[in-house]
């Protein structure tokens, strides 16, 4: 983790899955290096859902989380206005994110959590 980071904003979603390639040749060419020219983002982490077995009590089981988006994103912000701040807003409207990608996505989930230290 950057040594600056204050916050981690999360970005979860589903797509559909005619449109899983695009959708990550656009977040990796695009929509993440859009975001990282924003002031106050020092870095993006992009996660996939896999599935797990860990140990519990004792047992090894299966996790399921039900209803959880299949893609995330993880922004690591220096201040919670970033996202609310002009240069994010244009970014996240910028190339073929909004019109190509953005209509077939769904479950979407945002969180912002701060980090302790």
């Amino acid at each position: 983790m950057h040594p600056n980071t204050r916050f981690l904003l999360t970005a979860a979603m589903d797509v559909d899955p005619d449109k899983e390639d695009l959708f990550n040749e656009v977040y990796d060419s695009e929509h993440i290096p859009e975001l990282l020219r924003v002031p106050g983002v020092l870095a993006v982490h992009r996660l996939v859902a896999v599935p797990l077995e860990m140990s519990i009590g004792g047992q090894t089981r299966s996790v399921v989380a039900e209803g959880e988006p299949k893609y995330s994103a993880v922004y690591e912000l220096e201040n919670a206005q970033v996202p609310a701040s002009a240069a994010w807003a244009a970014a996240v409207e910028a190339g073929r994110w909004p019109a190509q990608v953005r209509p077939y996505t769904r479950n979407r989930r945002h969180t912002l959590r701060a980090v302790m230290r």
